[in-house]
């Protein structure tokens, strides 16, 4: 499936507004400058489909990752956030794509944030291969989930790995017990299903079963030939009758190979980056946090329950539920509860919650109509998928074209249809916002803090009074327990309009010259910082 991306809306330019910006908290800000990468091509090895794709059989092959860690860090019990990447579980270039690998520029640049922030980050590889061209549906559909479920048992093997290099001498200095999974587009298929699939009979769907001969129907997933959802134990070819009925295994031919089964895959969080969650049925009510970012219009993978479709080809694949649903399930479950008592009115959260439908822990990308103009290919632009991502356009023009034959610019012109604008500059935006709205509860959910800090944050929060609300003329802002240092308003967009010096526990701000709208109050001591929203009427 070709990534589709869009034009760039306005997005916060502003630092993180969670603590004191005069302090440099670990985890929150960068403290480090400099950033170690280590490549390893093979943190496990499994059965892999991929070289069927190029006329080959399966093989057991590698699967790498890159370490990211601190330059000059003390800390030898660091939390780890893995990320896994996108590319709709095919190669680079051969989907159509120049993204899909460790080494994709959004992938790289979070990692390195993250490192400067003085975590362990983890760019993660997975076995791709599946058949979004044949013309049998099921053959779609069950490929499409079995690359899923390979992508859930690789991020199993790499957490395992972790542990397992922790009790090893610990060379990248992790702390075993605070793990983070998150994936873009793809990648946010494989965190959202390892956050949520954890019985086996939950693939016992109809969706994920082949019904051709209802009195024989095939599930796309076995466990005899796939292996269990965690991955940590041999799995050999099955033997079928022409009814289907199981016979045995074929032991000379494994298909799924464990990798560290003594150690374990729990971790502490989640989050998705324009991904989908294949069945809702998956979650429950014991699971753990989960944040999601998603493009309102994403043509590709639908932010609500919604069809999955193969844009190059238009079939439909499955129906999926988008971020908006999963973290609708989230807030009910009580999943993000401790996001919730957290009381964060930082900035990103603040135009977050403008647009996520209450959902704690969605962030949702508001964009513009694509245009009418056509490239010099006669393609049109469709809506926004993945403004996040970038890449060098030239080399991917250049390796397109000799891949596929194709005319000089026609793979690069069609890469970014529904992102003509694609930058750098742009990519790292729509990243400040991701992190900016991400890390705070990162770091609330594995408690890298303690509470001190949000202590702070939230009493300076229930102590701050703005009023009235909605005012419009002048806005009275009060504290009966800290001196308010100073006052600055924001527009919906995130722009500074208003800064105010106080250094009194009351002030009152004129609003007169104000259209009507939201705004949002910053409320600056010398401790802490604190967001409220304003109506102005």
């Amino acid at each position: 499936m070709n990534i589709n991306i869009t034009k760039y809306i306005t997005i916060i330019f502003f630092s993180l507004l969670f603590l004191d910006t005069d302090a440099q908290t670990r985890y929150l800000d960068n403290i480090f400058t400099d950033v170690n990468i280590t490549e390893i091509d093979t943190f496990a090895i499994n059965v892999s489909i991929e070289p069927m794709l190029f006329g080959s059989s399966p093989a057991l092959m590698p699967i790498e990752c890159d370490i990211y860690e601190p330059v000059g860090d003390v800390v030898s019990n660091r939390p780890v956030i893995i990320i896994s990447h996108s590319g709709s579980f095919i190669p680079p270039v051969g989907n159509g794509q120049p993204i899909g690998s460790i080494k994709d520029s959004s992938i790289v640049e979070q990692c390195i944030r993250w490192a400067k922030k003085g975590y362990v980050a983890v760019a993660m590889g997975n076995r791709k291969g599946w058949f979004p061209q044949s013309p049998d549906f099921n053959v779609r559909a069950s490929s499409y989930i079995q690359a899923i479920y390979r992508g859930v048992q690789d991020a199993k093997s790499m957490v395992r790995y972790l542990r397992m290099t922790e009790v090893n001498g610990n060379p990248y200095g992790i702390n075993p017990n605070k793990i983070v999974l998150g994936g873009q587009g793809t990648g946010g298929y494989i965190s959202l299903a390892y956050a949520s699939l954890d019985d086996q009979q939950e693939l016992d769907l109809p969706k994920f079963t082949d019904l051709t001969d209802p009195q024989n129907p095939i599930p796309y997933i076995s466990p005899i030939s796939y292996g269990n959802i965690a991955g940590d134990e041999f799995a050999y070819l099955g033997i079928f009758s022409s009814t289907g009925v199981f016979i045995g295994v074929d032991s000379n031919y494994v298909t799924s190979y464990p990798n560290y089964p003594e150690y374990s895959n729990e971790i502490n969080m989640a989050f998705n980056i324009g991904g989908a969650l294949a069945d809702i049925s998956w979650m429950d009510t014991v699971g753990i946090p989960i944040v999601s970012f998603h493009c309102e219009k994403d043509p590709v993978n639908p932010i609500d329950t919604g069809d999955l479709i193969i844009d190059f080809s238009g079939a439909f694949l499955m129906e999926v539920m988008g971020s908006r649903t999963v973290q609708h399930y989230a807030n009910l479950y009580g999943h993000n509860d401790v996001f919730i008592n957290a009381g964060l009115t930082d900035i990103y959260t603040n135009i977050a919650n403008t647009n996520n439908n209450g959902y704690e822990g969605l962030y949702v990308f508001k964009t513009t109509p694509p245009s009418n103009q056509p490239n010099l290919f006669g393609e049109s632009e469709v809506e926004q998928h993945a403004p996040w991502e970038w890449w060098d356009n030239v080399s991917y023009d250049s390796i397109f074209t000799s891949f596929y034959g194709t005319q000089i610019g026609y793979g690069a012109a069609n890469s970014i249809l529904a992102n003509p604008d694609m930058s750098a500059s742009k990519g790292r935006t729509y990243i400040d916002t991701i992190q900016g709205y991400l890390n705070p509860r990162i770091y609330i959910a594995l408690n890298l803090g303690g509470t001190s800090s949000i202590s702070i944050n939230n009493a300076l929060d229930f102590s701050t009074r703005i009023y009235p609300n909605p005012a419009n003329n002048e806005l009275n802002i009060e504290n009966n327990n800290f001196i308010i240092s100073s006052i600055e308003l924001f527009d919906i967009s995130g722009k500074s309009i208003v800064v105010k010096r106080v250094n009194e526990m009351a002030t009152i701000l004129d609003i007169s010259n104000l259209s009507n709208g939201i705004y949002f109050v910053k409320v600056n001591s010398n401790q802490s910082s604190v967001m409220k929203k304003l109506i102005v009427d």
